[in-house]
């Protein structure tokens, strides 16, 4: 930990290129006549919203549900919960599940990998509650893991009931916690884009009837009718109409379009592009710092070294409008020492990048390449005699 509270002169620096901060677009339906009650356009790596329509507003999510559901698979299987490789066994509980479905028969066996790739390609609700029930004991306690999780995003607009998102009374969403949660699955597991970008696939039921092939084609029409499709997720019922979170990146940026109680299927494909041609149209995403950008040297006190080389811990992007050019500032902070030992990224500072307006829009803290020990007798003795013979 740093052993002083104090820091340096904030240096305002002029970065070198000038930019303009996009600003939250607010619902105007002359800017794209969108007849979904509620949709928002998100970039996917700052979280800045590009436009939005009621976004707050809470309806059925549908099957969007299952994002959720996918988020947490990953999480728990990064987490070692479980392995891609063990075998799930289906209940009747699961098995019973209407609407989208794999026809999953109750005691038959699939790999947890098969059983994600059937709930994120074909949005099998029979998957998706096999799931839930192995990582969640049941799923009533994978819905408390869902809620928790939709929690501590600041998902407020947002109840779960069920683990696949058959319309059921208070299991509610908005297309603006849609978008975060969606968000949080394509930024953290990035590999889940090898099921949501595939077309077509199969698994194999294995029952005591014998082996039998059954066919997914994937639910997101924009995996063939989009350029730069990522994913990610359909839904509809017959109370939430038809949703949509649909995911496409062009020139390094991911745009997020949600679309949330659409009036058929085909006006939730059509208005999700429309979004998304307005994103990549308008703005697009300026690195304004490198992760390991050295940041200069601090001292240490009571170290084996007098001084330790400070980097940046992380990249820092903001979007831009196209065509719009104004300076942007960043200030650094660096501490004036750091208290041996620490480790290597040990915080020792931050910058913070700021609009022409005055708003942070960006920061990442300033941290130590390596790490120092604790001072020797010898290192004592030998800066005592470097000062000495100075």
């Amino acid at each position: 930990m740093s052993s002083c509270l104090k820091k340096i002169t904030v240096l305002l620096l002029s970065v070198l290129f000038s930019v303009h901060i996009a600003t939250q677009v607010k619902a105007d339906d002359t800017v794209l006549q969108l007849s979904s009650p509620s949709v928002i356009l998100m970039e996917a790596s700052t979280g800045q919203i590009l436009y939005e329509k009621e976004s707050h507003k809470q309806l059925p999510p549908a099957s969007i549900t299952k994002i959720m559901t996918i988020l947490l698979i990953y999480e728990n299987q990064e987490a070692g919960k479980f392995s891609w490789d063990d075998m799930v066994t289906v209940s009747e509980h699961a098995a019973s599940m209407g609407g989208s479905q794999v026809f999953l028969e109750p005691n038959e066996q699939q790999k947890a990998s098969e059983l994600t790739k059937c709930i994120v390609i074909a949005s099998a609700n029979d998957a998706a509650v096999t799931m839930a029930e192995f990582i969640g004991g049941s799923e009533e306690g994978f819905v408390k893991m869902m809620n928790d999780k939709a929690k501590s995003l600041g998902m407020n607009d947002t109840v779960f009931v069920n683990a696949c998102g058959l319309d059921t009374n208070g299991h509610v969403s908005s297309a603006h916690d849609i978008a975060i949660m969606s968000k949080e699955l394509i930024t953290r597991f990035p590999q889940v884009r090898e099921y949501t970008t595939t077309w077509m696939d199969t698994i194999t039921h294995k029952t005591k009837k014998g082996e039998t092939e059954f066919g997914l084609t994937n639910t997101n029409k924009l995996v063939k009718w989009y350029n730069g499709t990522t994913g990610l997720k359909t839904g509809s019922t017959g109370l939430a109409k038809y949703c949509l979170s649909a995911t496409a990146e062009r020139n390094d940026m991911e745009l997020i379009a949600v679309i949330m109680s659409a009036p058929d299927n085909k006006s939730r494909f059509q208005e999700a592009m429309k979004l998304l041609d307005y994103g990549f149209g308008n703005y697009e995403l300026i690195k304004l710092c490198d992760k390991n950008s050295v940041c200069g040297n601090v001292p240490v006190i009571k170290g084996g070294a007098e001084f330790v080389e400070t980097i940046t811990a992380n990249d820092v992007s903001a979007l831009i409008k196209k065509g719009e050019n104004k300076n942007i500032t960043q200030q650094k902070q660096l501490y004036e020492s750091l208290k041996a030992p620490f480790n290597a990224g040990e915080k020792a500072g931050e910058i913070v990048f700021i609009s022409p307006e005055g708003k942070e829009i960006g920061k990442t803290d300033i941290v130590s390449a390596q790490g120092v020990d604790k001072a020797t007798i010898s290192d004592n003795f030998n800066k005592t005699l470097k000062k000495w013979i100075e």
